[in-house]
């Protein structure tokens, strides 16, 4: 009478095992590039638990690249994406979930599919179009590709479709415009979307690394992902202690921000979850 409660309990203690070991597979290369990040060269395939700590591969990697203009490149472009993304996916999914015009279904359905559609087979044509405009080795040539994103859209849908229409209608009464019911109704009550929307735009747009390697060629445009891959390919032959010195530079900004938000970031999900 007890053999369902034993194999629900084998059946947990297994996940949760499994869960640990994919956790641990996924952190041993980020241990390795932190140990060999703080530690001195000669620590770089040996681990000596009291071995002596450093700062200095950090130094060294700041010095020898201009990583200060990458971050620079890269904060000027993941922050224009997300303005840019914000605006045209916030009216495109009002548009989409309170208003009823012809085609808005088929319209969506587009929208859709664009999901399917990977970025990378795009390269050649948005590489002519930048060409076309002018825009090549700029920062603006990496981010107009992504301006509008379809995920982004149907995400805000998603939240905006939960939010009760009697709102609306207690906003037209009070005199808003349809501009002013999205901003002070819709824009509030979506917060935890848009952050985690947010999270996942500047993490992806941070790591983006094979449209900007091939639309941008100088310092002054290269985000940090090109210039960490010319960076590691030029020293390779020095040490990894001060290539994962930088590698930890780069990524950094991303682990703390996921670690902080993370809480909100899965919440968000789940209250705009496909429904």
């Amino acid at each position: 009478m007890f053999r369902p409660t034993l194999t629900l309990n084998y059946d947990r203690v297994l996940n949760t095992l499994a869960a640990w070991l994919l956790a641990l597979f996924w952190l041993l290369p980020l241990a390795y590039a932190g140990w060999t990040a703080f530690h001195p060269a000669e620590y770089e395939t040996r681990f000596v638990p009291f071995a002596p700590l450093t700062l200095e591969n950090f130094a060294q990697a700041w010095s020898e690249a201009p990583f200060a203009r990458y971050f620079l490149n890269t904060m000027i472009l993941v922050t224009g994406i997300l303005a840019a993304q914000f605006t045209l996916c916030t009216l495109a999914a009002f548009s989409f979930a309170r208003f009823t015009f012809p085609g808005r279904n088929i319209l969506f359905a587009l929208v859709l599919i664009q999901l399917l559609v990977m970025p990378d087979i795009l390269i050649v044509e948005n590489y002519q179009t930048m060409r076309r405009l002018d825009l090549i080795d700029t920062i603006a040539a990496i981010g107009l590709p992504y301006v509008a994103s379809a995920f982004g859209i149907f995400l805000l849908r998603q939240t905006f479709m939960t939010i009760p229409k009697e709102l609306d209608e207690a906003a037209r009464i009070e005199g808003c415009s349809y501009l002013g019911i999205l901003w002070r109704v819709y824009i509030p009550l979506a917060k935890p979307t848009f952050l985690a929307y947010g999270l996942v735009s500047v993490s992806h747009h941070w790591n983006n690394f094979v449209w900007p390697l091939i639309i941008t060629n100088s310092v002054e445009t290269r985000p940090l992902t090109v210039g960490l891959s010319i960076f590691a390919v030029t020293d390779a032959g020095i040490q990894w202690s001060v290539i994962n010195a930088a590698t930890l530079m780069t990524s950094g900004p991303l682990l703390i921000a996921f670690l902080l938000f993370q809480r909100q970031f899965v919440q968000s999900f789940m209250r705009a979850g496909i429904k």
